[in-house]
């Protein structure tokens, strides 16, 4: 890989790879090891630009010449934040408390390394309303366990969504078109600008 476009994602998700990887963005992968504990009273908002700027920063230490990008999602329920279940009972009462009502998803997107820069991005996203059937059912497939929210939209949890106003690629964990934005402004050749240079 050339050096001098060297993109490193600090990020372990796999659905945050597949959405660079789309795009014809070369890259490497780092996950950054960090203490994901909100603090207290910490809003989400404060909370994912905290992380994804901590998790930056982490790998960029270990890649100075790199740009360095690094996202932090969670749901919030009004004033809940809601990580990842530990488990299916868990998975089944968030949807509960979701069910039927809107929700916000933020998530940071921060670089480092070369450039410094972050930025948080809200999606608002509105559930049916579901029936104990259906939260059991789609909790007992496994799906919601690694996912902010017990969901993935993307996945079998795309039926649990009524609409969404705001990016789509958000509610995945890594709003594209900001992302590439952000990358733009850090300096990091785009796949198109490579392709109309001289």
């Amino acid at each position: 890989m050339d050096p001098t476009t060297l993109l490193v994602l600090a990020s372990a998700s796999p659905r945050r790879k597949d959405l660079l990887a789309q795009l014809g963005l070369r890259f490497t992968v780092t996950a950054a090891d960090i203490d994901e504990t909100p603090m207290a009273g910490e809003i989400a908002r404060n909370y994912v630009q905290r992380l994804a700027e901590e998790k930056a920063r982490t790998v960029a230490a270990h890649h100075p010449d790199a740009w360095v990008l690094a996202a932090d999602t969670t749901v919030a329920l009004g004033s809940e934040l809601m990580g990842k279940p530990r488990d299916a009972a868990e998975a089944r009462a968030m949807l509960g408390r979701l069910s039927g009502r809107t929700h916000e998803v933020f998530t940071g997107i921060a670089v480092a390394g070369r450039s410094r820069a972050s930025q948080v991005v809200r999606t608002q996203v509105t559930f049916r309303a579901l029936s104990s059937e259906e939260i059991a059912w789609y909790a007992d497939t496994g799906e919601p366990l690694d996912k902010a929210g017990a969901y993935a939209i993307q996945g079998k949890g795309g039926f649990l969504v009524a609409s969404v106003d705001g990016s789509p690629t958000n509610v995945i964990g890594l709003p594209l078109g900001e992302t590439l934005a952000l990358l733009q402004e850090a300096g990091l050749p785009l796949p198109w600008k490579k392709a109309t240079s001289p």
